[in-house]
């Protein structure tokens, strides 16, 4: 991809999930030299900015991340967002080449994503909500307990220490779980307490300086 193609815009809000999660990766392969040239815009959605004209034109369901490719296509899925990424820059891919260690990866990224990682959107959104939800202590509990059995695979998954939560590099699984992990520090209230190898692996994923420019909380 040459300077003039790597024009691209990314629309995002830096505490929600998704849009973390792309920064994330972003973030991961510029650790590596690749230097994809995006430029990030904040939409304020405390203010609104995402229910707004100009926004919707983007994307019409008022949702981020948003991608602005250089021909001007707008990407409104973040996972798409990444796997267009990952095409578009070939070197220091994030996923692996070999066709099973790459599924291995993806496996753990929508275990991350889809058997967690929503329910923890959720139960922020019930607890103590950045958008004013209404709290809701009883389906709270009911999302906490949903939580368990992937904390537990995950937990069991790093209890040999692996520095990564496919092993030694960094993959979109830590970026997604940690995307979801920093929303939830927004309630002070932390629900991982329970499961201390995946408290070892945050505290150390954290302290990366790869991630502290994208990380707010």
């Amino acid at each position: 991809m040459s300077e003039v193609e790597k024009n691209m815009k990314l629309y995002v809000v830096p505490l929600a999930p998704n849009p973390v999660r792309v920064m994330l990766y972003i973030a991961e392969r510029a650790a590596l030299g690749v230097d994809m040239g995006i430029e990030q815009i904040i939409v304020n959605t405390l203010k609104g900015r995402h229910k707004e004209p100009a926004h919707l034109a983007r994307n019409p369901f008022g949702t981020l991340p948003v991608l602005e490719t250089p021909s001007g296509r707008y990407l409104v899925e973040s996972r798409v967002i990444i796997d267009y990424l990952e095409d578009c820059f070939e070197d220091h891919r994030m996923f692996s080449a070999d066709p099973d260690a790459r599924a291995h990866e993806r496996d753990l990224e929508r275990i991350c994503e889809i058997r967690l990682g929503n329910l923890m959107a959720q139960w922020v959104h019930v607890y103590k909500s950045p958008l004013g939800f209404p709290p809701n202590p009883d389906r709270a509990a009911e999302l906490e307990k949903a939580m368990q059995p992937a904390s537990a695979y995950l937990d069991a998954l790093l209890s040999d220490n692996r520095p990564f939560l496919a092993g030694d590099k960094v993959t979109m699984a830590d970026c997604t779980l940690q995307g979801f992990l920093q929303f939830m520090r927004f309630t002070q209230k932390d629900v991982m307490a329970p499961w201390r190898n995946i408290q070892r692996w945050d505290a150390a994923y954290r302290a990366r300086p790869e991630v502290a420019s994208v990380l707010t909380i």
